[in-house]
């Protein structure tokens, strides 16, 4: 486990990129690495969304033309 979140390339390359990555997800942390003084890279988790529940209902016919058409 990485005990930085900022890194240098150098301190990067000395990682074994499956470490780095193992680390980023478990840790559920981003890791900059500091490419030049102006340039960064993030790598960071996607976050896990829960599914959408399923709404009772229904959508009435016409709905978008009600809501689109032009005022006459």
């Amino acid at each position: 486990m990485l005990a930085k979140n900022h890194l240098t390339l150098a301190e990067f390359k000395q990682h074994a990129l499956e470490d780095i990555l193992n680390s980023v997800w478990f840790n559920r942390q981003s890791i900059t690495v500091q490419l030049t003084p102006s340039a960064e890279i993030v790598i960071q988790p996607k976050p896990q969304l829960k599914p959408l529940p399923v709404l009772k209902g229904y959508v009435p016919t016409g709905w978008k033309e009600e809501i689109y058409d032009e005022p006459k």
